[in-house]
């Protein structure tokens, strides 16, 4: 049998959506039970006399994974090789910044781009009212789309973004990620359900994430939603490096060691005692540091 490649655009459970070079989607299964792929990844697959199944055999090399640690302190991979991180809040319900700037976090640890995504502003109509948090975004450079899954307003924007980028949506649960790849891809809620369902599992198998390729070019992953994010840092000093404004300040601090918490000379600090920082994401920065020394010691 000859093999092929392919990249993963479904997950659930040892089951697999591939998409093969030539466009085809097929199933597939894992060889093996140490293998782990997720929904980006580039694999190395057969398929299987006498059934429509693949059998991936080989995960090829990846270029970046976004992670998080799991209750066991083990680092879980949800989605590989991806170009862009799309971090979602909305009006409803309440926005937790901290999560959005957990994941802002990992995207700069992981050297890609990041967008802001705040949906349901249609609930504002006829509202004054101002997201302070939006803005703290926009200053420290990134894109920041106020959007409308219901009546399509700022999608534009977001197509834009990802035109020829491999996507992921993430954010808390009921931020309406679904609902925004639905009107990206109007089709797609059908999509979806076709890929949870073609497998002999039936109907009810539960999809961990899907790929699905836009129209205009590039594609989106869609991951589910979560109560909490944390980044998985190899030491609480690599914190700083997931906040841009604070890693740029840091090369001005007296020490090279600078934690950027209680040390003399710290250009951090100063910036956030002169408002050239965020109060609350300098709050956000510490709290990922806590994070990650609690989980360095087995405090879950």
């Amino acid at each position: 049998m000859t093999d092929v490649s392919a990249t993963v655009i479904a997950t659930y459970s040892r089951r697999m959506g591939l998409r093969l070079a030539n466009g085809q989607e097929v199933e597939a299964r894992i060889k093996g039970k140490r293998m782990k792929a997720v929904c980006g990844d580039t694999v190395t697959a057969e398929p299987i006399e006498n059934e429509s199944d693949y059998l991936i055999t080989k995960i090829g090399e990846r270029r970046n994974e976004l992670t998080r640690p799991n209750m066991r302190g083990q680092i879980e991979v949800l989605a590989a090789n991806i170009d862009t991180l799309i971090v979602m809040a909305s009006v409803s319900p309440l926005p937790d910044w901290y999560i959005v700037d957990r994941y802002l976090c990992a995207a700069e640890l992981m050297g890609i781009n990041s967008i802001v995504v705040f949906n349901k502003i249609d609930l504002l109509v006829g509202h004054d009212i101002e997201i302070p948090e939006l803005q703290e975004y926009r200053d420290i450079g990134l894109p920041v789309v106020e959007c409308s899954a219901e009546t399509g307003q700022g999608t534009n924007e977001i197509r834009r973004l990802l035109a020829d980028q491999c996507g992921i949506v993430v954010g808390q649960s009921g931020v309406g990620k679904s609902s925004l790849i639905n009107k990206l891809v109007e089709d797609s809620q059908q999509r979806t359900a076709d890929i949870s369902s073609k497998t002999g599992e039936g109907r009810h198998t539960t999809v961990n994430s899907v790929r699905i390729f836009l129209p205009g070019g590039g594609s989106i992953i869609d991951s589910p939603g979560v109560r909490d994010y944390a980044p998985a840092l190899s030491a609480a000093s690599d914190a700083a490096l997931g906040f841009r404004e604070i890693a740029a300040a840091a090369q001005s601090c007296r020490f090279a060691n600078c934690r950027h918490l209680r040390e003399p000379g710290c250009a951090v600090k100063d910036g956030v005692d002169q408002d050239r920082i965020s109060y609350r994401r300098y709050e956000s920065f510490k709290r990922v540091v806590n994070l990650t020394e609690r989980l360095s010691e087995g405090r879950y």
